[in-house]
């Protein structure tokens, strides 16, 4: 009779932090959702624990979202100077095509994407930028545009340009958004494609996380909107 010997104790060299359906609540109306996920190297030696995700998101390897939309696309960053990649899904041979190489976010853009219901709660250095991007000193105004779902509102700002915003409110002090597998992935592939990323204090990627359901104020978007965002937030 023949042994077989089946290794149960190997473990990969890899933690991946995700969401599996972002926007799910507006899956009833038709919204487009997606889902979200950045890769670590494991940092440890022995079992996988919680001090492996537990890291900034300048020390992910990779990440990357899926929007099921009127197309299903893939948007993957790996770092390293690779760039972002956008990879559209076609049904009929059942494989992702790169269709979008080298996404760029444009240097500035014509968009704010925030829940303007929130307004009351908001900081007033936040309060003057969106003021002063509906009835603008100078310039033509910034059109208003969101989505409620993640993934769908920071796609078009990547590829369109202009800033999307999930502040901190009076009553949400720490914001909403999870930092380890919403904030962070999704700020690392804006960086990646040429943009920034805050917390309204310092880069979403230099947050030192202390709990995997941690929550972040998130800003992201086209470099100088983010330059004057920030000059606002300060």
């Amino acid at each position: 009779m023949t042994g077989l010997s089946v290794e149960t104790e190997r473990r990969g060299k890899y933690v991946v932090c995700f969401d599996p359906l972002d926007g799910s609540s507006n899956i009833d109306c038709l919204v487009s959702v997606g889902s979200i996920f950045a890769i670590y190297k494991k940092s440890s030696a022995g079992e996988p624990c919680e001090a492996d995700a537990l890291r900034p998101g300048r020390e992910l390897v990779a990440a990357g979202y899926t929007v099921y939309g009127s197309a299903t696309m893939m948007v993957l960053a790996l770092g390293k100077g690779k760039g972002v990649n956008g990879f559209m899904y076609d049904p009929s041979i059942g494989e992702f095509i790169l269709t979008d190489p080298n996404m760029k976010i444009p240097e500035r853009g014509k968009i704010y994407s925030i829940n303007e219901g929130y307004a009351a709660e908001w900081s007033d250095g936040l309060k003057k930028y969106i003021e002063e991007k509906k009835c603008p000193t100078k310039g033509k105004a910034y059109g208003a545009r969101y989505v409620g779902s993640m993934v769908a509102d920071v796609h078009r700002t990547i590829k369109y340009g202009g800033v999307f915003m999930y502040p901190a409110t009076k009553s949400a002090p720490n914001g909403k958004l999870r930092l380890l597998y919403e904030c962070n992935p999704m700020s690392y592939i804006v960086t990646e494609a040429g943009g920034l990323a805050t917390n309204g204090s310092i880069p979403i990627l230099d947050i030192q996380p202390t709990s995997i359901h941690q929550r972040a104020p998130c800003y992201l978007g086209s470099k100088q909107d983010m330059e004057e965002l920030m000059s606002f937030l300060k």
